[in-house]
């Protein structure tokens, strides 16, 4: 079966491709021409997933009234 396009991905879906390919090469299960690809599929998830939180931060500036804010990712992954 055919990998979904990355860009229709949502980043939780994208997220969990990639923990999945880190998980599958760091257990040593994949041959090298298998390693190579995931590690390909890999860099694009996680281009992807960078710039969805790009955006994402970009629209809580706008919400925020353009006042731009240092966001502490401790105190957001507490909540």
């Amino acid at each position: 079966m055919e990998p979904s396009p990355i860009a229709d991905l949502k980043f939780e879906t994208a997220l969990a491709e990639l923990e999945a390919i880190v998980a599958g090469m760091e257990g040593g299960r994949l041959e090298l021409e298998d390693s190579i690809a995931a590690y390909k599929r890999g860099m694009a998830l996680m281009q992807h997933c960078q710039a969805q939180l790009t955006a994402a931060e970009e629209q809580i500036r706008i919400i925020e009234n353009g006042q731009s804010r240092s966001v502490d990712r401790n105190t957001l992954e507490a909540q």
